[in-house]
C-alpha cells in the first residue's frame, strides 16, 4: 500500500514511524492555509487537514492512502496558532500561563473515493509561568514552529501540569483515532510494529 504523510512535520513523522508504518513517502502540501477565525477550532483544524490530505492526493494515484494532519492550541475559543515572532510567543505562553486550555488536531485519511476526516480535542493544564522563565524557553527557539508557541514532547513539557486526552494529539497526530482509521482500510498496525 503507497503510504503519504502529507506533512513536512518531524514530529509526525516519528509518530507515523512509532505506530508501525515505517514505509512511507513525504510530500509536502501546497496550500493556503489561512484560518477563517469564524470557525470553531476543532471545525478549522479538520477542514485545513482535509485541504491537506486532497491537495497531495490529486498529485499521486487513486490506491494511495493519504494521510494529513493540522493543529491549533484553543483558550476560550480563540485560535493560537504559530507565533510569527518572539513578541508573539510571548503574548501567546503568557496568555496560557497558569490556565487551561485545548489542543485541537484535524485528521484527514484519504484512500481513493473513502474519506475519513475528523478531530481530536485534548485539554491541556499550564502551572503559572514566570515572565523569566517564558522568555529563557522562547530563546532555546523550541516554540517557534509550534501551535501555541509549545512543544509538550521538548522544553514545554516543563510548564504542564495536566493533560486529559491523547498526548500524541497535542504533539500533533491523534495516534489513537489514526490506528483506528487504518485498520479500517486494512492495515493492522500492530502486526507491522512486530513485524519491525
Amino acid at each position: 500500500m503507497d503510504i503519504i504523510l502529507a506533512s513536512k512535520s518531524p514530529r509526525r513523522r516519528e509518530l507515523l514511524e512509532q505506530m508501525g508504518v515505517r514505509d512511507f513517502r513525504i510530500i509536502t502540501p501546497d496550500i493556503d492555509e489561512h484560518m477563517d477565525r469564524d470557525l470553531p477550532p476543532a471545525e478549522l483544524v479538520r477542514q485545513i487537514s482535509e485541504e491537506k490530505a486532497r491537495a497531495v492526493a490529486a498529485q499521486v494515484g487513486p490506491d494511495a492512502v493519504v494521510i494529513a494532519a493540522d493543529t491549533v492550541v484553543a483558550l476560550d475559543g480563540a485560535v493560537l496558532g504559530k507565533p510569527a515572532d518572539k513578541e508573539e510567543a510571548f503574548r501567546m505562553l503568557s496568555i496560557l500561563s497558569g490556565c487551561r486550555h485545548q489542543v485541537y488536531t484535524g485528521l484527514t485519511v484519504l484512500h481513493g473515493e473513502q474519506c475519513y476526516s475528523v478531530w481530536e480535542e485534548t485539554a491541556v493544564t499550564f502551572r503559572t509561568l514566570a515572565a523569566e522563565e517564558i522568555e529563557h524557553y522562547i530563546a532555546t527557539g523550541e516554540p517557534m514552529d509550534k501551535a501555541g508557541a509549545y512543544g509538550i514532547q521538548g522544553y514545554g513539557a516543563l510548564f504542564i501540569e495536566g493533560i486529559s486526552g491523547d498526548y500524541y494529539n497535542v504533539m500533533g497526530l491523534p495516534v489513537c483515532r489514526l490506528g483506528r482509521i487504518l485498520s479500517e482500510l486494512g492495515m493492522d498496525c500492530m502486526a507491522l510494529a512486530a513485524e519491525a
